[in-house]
C-alpha cells in the first residue's frame, strides 16, 4: 500500500485497522468489506463503493462522503465528526454510538437507521429523512432539524 493512489477492487479482503490517511481511494470498490478500525481521516471518498461495508471503530472524521450510497453500512463506534454526509444514502445503517459532532447530514436518507446513543451535537440534519430511525439516547444539542422528516422516529 505504498502507492499514492489506491484504485482497486478488494472484494473479500480484510483491511481492519489499516491507516489510509494519505491515500486516494476515489472509485475503489470496497462493497461489503471488513474495514473495522480503518483510518481514513479527512479524505474525499466520493465515488467509492462502500455499500454494506463493516466500518465499526473507524476514524472517518472530516471525510467527504456526500451523496454516497452507504446503505446498510456498519459504522458503530466510528468517528465521523465534521464529515460531509450531505445527501448520502444511509438507509438501514448502524450508526449507533458514533461521534457525528458537527457532521453535515443535510438531506441524508437515514430511514430505518440506528443512531442510538450517538453524538449528533451541532450536526446539520436539515431536510434529512429520519423515518423509523432510532435516536434513543442520542445527543441532539444544537443540531439543525429544520425540515427533517421524523415520522415514526424513536426518541
Amino acid at each position: 500500500m505504498n502507492e499514492q493512489n489506491f484504485n482497486s477492487d478488494l472484494f473479500g479482503a480484510d483491511l481492519a485497522g489499516l491507516d489510509m490517511t494519505e491515500k486516494s481511494l476515489r472509485e475503489a470498490d470496497l462493497t461489503g468489506l471488513d474495514l473495522r478500525g480503518i483510518i481514513l481521516r479527512g479524505l474525499d471518498l466520493r465515488g467509492m463503493k462502500l455499500r454494506g461495508a463493516k466500518l465499526s471503530l473507524s476514524n472517518m472524521s472530516g471525510c467527504d462522503l456526500s451523496g454516497m450510497d452507504l446503505t446498510g453500512v456498519k459504522l458503530r463506534w466510528a468517528d465521523l465528526s465534521g464529515a460531509d454526509l450531505s445527501g448520502a444514502k444511509l438507509r438501514g445503517a448502524d450508526l449507533s454510538e458514533c461521534n457525528l459532532t458537527c457532521a453535515d447530514l443535510s438531506r441524508a436518507d437515514l430511514r430505518d437507521s440506528d443512531l442510538s446513543r450517538s453524538n449528533l451535537r451541532d450536526a446539520d440534519l436539515r431536510g434529512a429523512k429520519l423515518h423509523e430511525a432510532d435516536l434513543r439516547g442520542t445527543d441532539l444539542s444544537g443540531a439543525g432539524l429544520d425540515g427533517a422528516k421524523l415520522h415514526g422516529t424513536k426518541f
